[in-house]
């Protein structure tokens, strides 16, 4: 496995793969990583020849200066899980490497970017969108890989690689859950046992929404009921919870095709922030 923090070393190393007609897959990760994280590397490996991974705590996609600086770091951790997962390539620039100069650009996703994430964290998708681009433009891979609990994350991304016609295949990797069922992520690193234990009415009022949707309650019926259980909850502190169209992700009050409907939540609990989601055809 080989480690780069420089762009021009590590376009020359992409280079040589290119110029052998190899498929580059990339995971692009802020580190913290999980089993989440390496099930994205499993299904690049057996969709790529070389599969490449970034790691970059990236402070655009920060609105919140605390979150940035508590963001759980682990260089060390995260190359030694790589490297045993069969991983070819890491990219961990610094900051200054990223963004030398300024950098004042900014991308508007439109209606999708103001819903859910995009309201309670404004700015976030524009930085998102900002480095990924970059990502893409550095790696020029064949094939990317995200996470689903990410899930308005990865439709920013789509609808990047659509309009900027990056020649980029998209790939959605189920989330990765603990046995509570609480969605892995970097930020669980941060909650204590209990706590952990505790956030497991996340998933727990996903899953009976959506079972409750498909028997046939209306959707307003479902949220108040999940407004009703976070209520009774006194650590977890619901922020939304909302059954969107994901095309936009703007709420609906009917469904009109499972495959495109979503439940997306996100509460706080010890001063972390988690999201997760449910496709109702799930």
């Amino acid at each position: 496995m080989n480690t780069f923090k420089k762009i021009e070393e590590l376009r020359a190393e992409l280079l040589k793969y290119r110029l052998e007609n190899k498929k580059i897959g990339l995971v692009p990760t802020m580190g913290a990583l999980h089993y989440g994280h390496i099930s994205l590397v499993e299904k690049a490996k057996e969709k790529s020849d070389v599969v490449a991974v970034s790691i970059f705590v990236n402070p655009t996609q920060f609105n919140n200066p605390e979150d940035l600086e508590k963001y759980p770091r682990n260089i060390e951790r995260d190359l030694d899980l790589l490297k045993k997962a069969g991983c070819d390539i890491v990219f961990t620039p610094e900051v200054t490497e990223m963004y030398a100069g300024s950098h004042d650009l900014k991308i508007s996703f439109g209606t999708l970017e103001n819903s859910l994430e995009g309201k309670f964290r404004p700015g976030h998708f524009s930085g998102v969108g900002q480095i990924v681009s970059k990502l893409f433009n550095i790696f020029q891979p064949h094939s990317a890989f995200f996470g689903q609990k990410d899930l308005q994350q990865f439709f920013i991304i789509k609808k990047l690689i659509d309009q900027l016609c990056f020649p980029i295949e998209l790939h959605m990797i189920p989330t990765k859950r603990e046995d509570n069922g609480l969605a892995m992520s970097s930020r669980n690193e941060r909650l204590t046992q209990e706590e952990k234990l505790e956030a497991g009415l996340i998933y727990q009022t996903l899953k009976q929404s959506a079972e409750a949707i498909l028997e046939g309650r209306s959707i307003h019926h479902v949220i108040e009921q999940a407004n009703e259980l976070f209520a009774k909850n006194e650590r977890l502190t619901l922020e939304y919870f909302e059954v969107v169209e994901t095309e936009n992700f703007t709420g609906i009050s009917t469904v009109s095709d499972p495959k495109t409907t979503a439940l997306c939540i996100a509460a706080e609990i010890g001063k972390v922030r988690l999201i997760d989601n449910l496709l109702l055809n799930y």
